[in-house]
């Protein structure tokens, strides 16, 4: 790639940048070509760029009134790019204010009165490991008095969900873990929590495609199985949540009320 090319990718992913931080279009490539240019009238931004010479008036407008550029009121009007330490602390503050705002309105949406309990029957399906991790962190964090996990690969048991769960049980709050592996149950019984073998009966080790399955407060679960890759579904605060989640309780989750094997049958490594 000549020098010449790698200067126009350069300024195109600074340009794509900028824009990201709020900039229109043509406000980032006047911003960026006044870089080049240190001082500039609005036609040597034009010849720099490309720019229709009638919308560089508009955008060097729009990054005066943003702080980013002075005008000196000369004929021809010149324009100058602030210092790029002030550029970026108001283009990072303008953004911040903005993300916050957006934000501040998406509580207020999610507080309003939802749809019927009918319309709320929601199943979720989730594909990915990583947006898999991300769900059952944020059941977790949602708990008020019981967390129940069943997994054998600590793959599936990421450091946050585990960091949740350890303060959620300082706070009072009761968590079980299920599992074949020995040094899983035993991360958890260090900290106290309630550690289990899945009874042998439930155990099919030549048709075993689960990968981790979580029940919160009886009303909410996550429960995904291995296929090309990590697929699980969810559920909260719903019937078939309650129900379904009961049916797992009263099946593999009857080793958590009783019904556990010695923790020397069955583990793996």
């Amino acid at each position: 790639m000549s020098d010449d090319a790698r200067a126009d990718a350069d300024d195109e992913d600074a340009v794509v940048a900028l824009e990201r931080l709020g900039l229109s279009n043509y406000e980032a490539r006047s911003f960026v070509a006044l870089q080049r240019l240190g001082t500039g009238t609005a036609r040597d931004i034009h010849e720099e760029t490309d720019i229709p010479r009638s919308q560089v008036y508009g955008a060097a407008d729009e990054l005066e009134e943003r702080g980013l550029v002075s005008v000196q009121q000369s004929r021809p009007k010149r324009y100058r790019p602030v210092e790029l330490a002030e550029a970026r602390e108001r283009l990072t503050a303008e953004f911040e204010r903005d993300r916050e705002a957006a934000f501040d309105h998406l509580e207020r949406v999610r507080r309003e009165p939802g749809p019927s309990e009918e319309r709320q029957e929601d199943v979720w399906t989730i594909t990915g490991s990583d947006a898999i991790d991300t769900r059952m962190t944020a059941l977790a964090e949602e708990a008020d008095e019981r967390v129940v996990v069943a997994t054998d690969d600590a793959t599936y048991l990421p450091d946050e969900t585990f960091e949740v769960l350890r303060h959620f049980h300082a706070d009072g709050g009761e968590v079980v873990v299920i599992s074949r592996t020995a040094a899983i149950r035993e991360s958890f019984e260090a900290e106290g929590m309630v550690a289990v073998a899945p009874p042998e009966r439930l155990v099919d080790p030549e048709n075993d495609r689960g990968a981790r399955l979580v029940l919160v407060d009886g009303d909410a679960l996550l429960l995904s199985v291995l296929a090309d890759e990590e697929v699980a579904i969810w559920s909260a605060h719903t019937t078939f949540a309650r129900v379904f989640g009961d049916l797992l309780r009263q099946g593999l989750l009857g080793a958590a009320d009783g019904d556990a094997v010695p923790h020397n049958r069955g583990d793996t490594a």
